[in-house]
């Protein structure tokens, strides 16, 4: 039986990539997620892992060649003996020194997948020690990546013998975090320690890759002022732009002032506390940042009078919740609001791509959640397509999922338009940042009483600013004022949505 690889998904508009390298060649024996070839897209590194275990029947596409999504890479012929022996031409010499001890068996303990275009990640809390005992599923240990936190569970049962990975260090999608024995094989399952700490391979006989070659010719740099981070310290592009920056950048410190912060006393520096940015407040700075120096970002505001929808929830939430399952809440109200306007300007629902702009004849809504962690966004595909019912619990569902760090990268993709509702922690007017390469964000704020001229009369109502920021490359004034209205009408008169109106 023949199994075939082919080109991963490789991450929001990019349609193909490069053969870097293959790490196998035909005739050799592979198994289950072992690395066969390295692809270079224009922003990331992916490695491509074998599907299945047996042996690499024929490469279809040679090194140095270009693929597009789904391309066929390469076929396996599965055989039952492959799974069994690891490739010791390729595998790094931790891996091979770590094999079961006579005494007892092991089993390794790997980075999960980590998700679409992400390529390492930092260990940041171990919640076993070396000597515990653990039971299959049990966590070990969390995973921090620039977007999600990942939980690692145990493999399998048995006395946790060795940590390869300890707090604080990154690791790429391939490595070995730990070694699990049994009780007879716990004792000598650190004297793979030494060998893990070697070289793999020996990193001469590495080919770097194709578009690091010519990245260090351009900047008349040698392979000796370049660190490698791929696989068996192989020199990526991204390497040797590093390099070049580091080296551009040398002259500086000597220049820049000794003290960048401000004086501090020693009374106040000894009640400071230095914290390192995690991966993903770095990858949320980075983000927010970008979308300032990319979009031409402007913001219009707009109130709107919550007394209808707030009358229509109280009269039915809890029938809602009784037939449902769920509670009736706000946020499905203003969904439905923001698929129903978008369809009359959907310039707020497209992107920006080079020179076109892409039209989305669908809505995949964007709900900002906050988590002790940092602000993510998980998106509600085909929100246009749902029911009140189907929204809350799909939004409830996706918030837990936050707040627990468990949603995965696929979860957080792929958003047309994002709502982000502030009024929760008491805000009452922002300008909210665009999440890129989205091209309008409506921002949600707090319930507030206020006095208002109703038919020549001062009333009391419950009033709500709304800011939509949006892009102004693609989308003109009158759009983002047209889009807010309709919003306003839509939820000041609630019946409107169910007459499509």
């Amino acid at each position: 039986m023949t199994t075939e690889v082919r080109v991963p998904t490789l991450g929001e508009s990019v349609t193909e990539a490069t053969v870097a390298t293959w790490f196998k060649k035909p005739g050799d024996s592979v198994a289950v997620d072992e690395m066969l070839c390295e692809l270079e897209t224009d922003k990331v590194t992916v490695e491509v892992p074998s599907p299945v275990a047996g042996t690499l029947a024929d490469i279809v596409a040679a090194e140095g060649e270009t693929v597009g999504v789904d391309a066929l890479l390469a076929n396996i012929a599965e055989g039952g003996e492959a799974s069994a022996k690891p490739a010791a031409s390729s595998a790094p010499a931790a891996e091979v020194a770590a094999d079961p001890a006579p005494s007892g068996k092991s089993v390794d303990v790997m980075v999960p997948t980590l998700g679409e275009s992400v390529t390492e990640a930092t260990v940041s809390t171990w919640f076993k020690k070396v000597g515990d005992t653990v039971a299959q599923d049990e966590m070990l240990c969390e995973l921090e990546t620039d977007k999600v936190s990942v939980e690692v569970p145990a493999p399998a049962a048995g006395v946790l013998s060795e940590i390869l990975a300890p707090e604080g260090t990154t690791v790429d999608a391939t490595a070995k975090l730990a070694v699990i024995g049994d009780s007879a094989g716990a004792a000598s399952a650190p004297a793979a320690a030494p060998a893990a700490e070697a070289p793999a391979g020996g990193g001469k006989d590495v080919e770097d890759a194709p578009s690091a070659k010519k990245a260090m010719a351009e900047a008349g740099i040698s392979r000796d002022q370049v660190s490698g981070s791929g696989r068996d310290d192989r020199v990526m592009k991204d390497d040797v732009a590093k390099a070049v920056a580091a080296a551009a950048s040398a002259p500086a410190p000597a220049a820049a002032p000794p003290a960048p912060r401000a004086p501090v006393s020693a009374d106040d520096a000894s009640r400071e506390e230095r914290v390192k940015m995690t991966r993903l407040r770095q990858t949320i700075a980075r983000r927010l940042k970008d979308a300032q120096n990319t979009a031409a970002i402007l913001t219009t505001f707009n109130e709107v009078d919550m007394t209808e929808t707030m009358a229509l929830r109280k009269e039915y939430k809890e029938l809602f919740e009784k037939k449902h399952g769920v509670k009736l809440g706000f946020m499905s109200f203003f969904t439905k609001a923001c698929c129903h306007a978008l369809k009359e300007v959907p310039e707020v629902n497209a992107e920006i791509d080079g020179t076109d702009i892409v039209y989305k004849n669908f809505v995949h809504m964007g709900i900002a959640a906050g988590t002790p962690q940092g602000l993510v966004v998980p998106v509600i595909r085909d929100a246009d397509q749902m029911s009140f019912a189907e929204i809350e619990k799909a939004i409830g569902e996706k918030g837990k999922r936050a707040r627990d760090g468990k949603l995965s990268m696929a979860e957080m993709q792929g958003g047309t338009f994002t709502i982000s509702n502030g009024g929760v922690y008491g805000s009452l007017m922002s300008s909210p940042i665009l999440n890129p390469p989205q091209s309008g964000i409506l921002g949600m704020h707090k319930i507030q009483d206020r006095p208002m001229v109703i038919n020549g009369e001062i009333k009391i109502r419950p009033m709500m600013y709304l800011a939509l920021s949006y892009d102004h490359r693609i989308v003109d004034g009158k759009g983002a004022v047209t889009f807010l209205v309709r919003v306003k009408e839509a939820l000041e008169d609630p019946r409107r949505l169910l007459m499509d109106l």
